[in-house]
């Protein structure tokens, strides 16, 4: 919040007349200290003019380490933005021209596979699946929720996959024998069966 009061005169002087928004054709899109400048040509004006407002006029400190310049039209080039990775790719039917792909970054998939991890494991043992299973839905509604624009299915596939394996040791864990389906029913089936909603 503090960020956003302050960072919002940052926001005024980039649009204003003669502000770096206006003289190099940029665009800023920023979300709270975090943002990205769009311009079709990264000029050292423009980089100037940004980094004089920051540092000069509002006496803050840009972390370099984390500052680029990043051209997508390059092979291999991407961007990370606020869990998002944006990145050309070629068409999958294979015709000439590219297309934006952007979804879930693998760092925010890390992320939520180890917060996963601290969902179902043994210290919930104790917890019966319905209830892990509620618990499970919830959170990974409001993961889908923010992550499911762009092209996330192979994020998503890894997700599912993911939390099947961990239910399946959850059950195992559960059971002082190895645990047993009930006959003709797969574990995809199981899970639904007890709720699990998948992305």
């Amino acid at each position: 919040m503090l960020a956003n009061l302050y960072l919002h005169w940052f926001d005024k002087r980039f649009h204003a007349a003669g502000g770096p928004g206006q003289r190099g054709q940029a665009r800023l899109v920023r979300y709270a200290d975090d943002f990205v400048v769009l311009a079709r040509y990264q000029s050292p004006q423009l980089i100037g003019a940004v980094e004089t407002l920051l540092e000069g006029w509002l006496g803050l400190k840009v972390n370099r380490g984390k500052t680029r310049v990043v051209k997508l039209e390059d092979e291999g080039a991407s961007l990370d933005f606020l869990g998002y990775t944006f990145a050309y790719e070629r068409d999958r039917f294979g015709r000439r021209h590219k297309y934006l792909n952007w979804g879930p970054s693998a760092k925010a998939v890390n992320r939520e596979r180890a917060k996963l991890r601290d969902m179902i494991s043994y210290h919930v043992s104790w917890q019966p699946l319905p209830e892990l299973i509620a618990d499970l839905d919830r959170h990974l509604g409001g993961w889908a929720n923010y992550f499911g624009k762009g092209y996330p299915r192979m994020a998503f596939r890894k997700i599912n996959s993911y939390v099947r394996c961990r239910l399946f040791a959850h059950l195992q864990r559960r059971s002082q024998r190895p645990y047993r389906l009930p006959e003709g029913v797969t574990w995809y089936r199981y899970f639904a069966q007890q709720g699990l909603v998948l992305l």
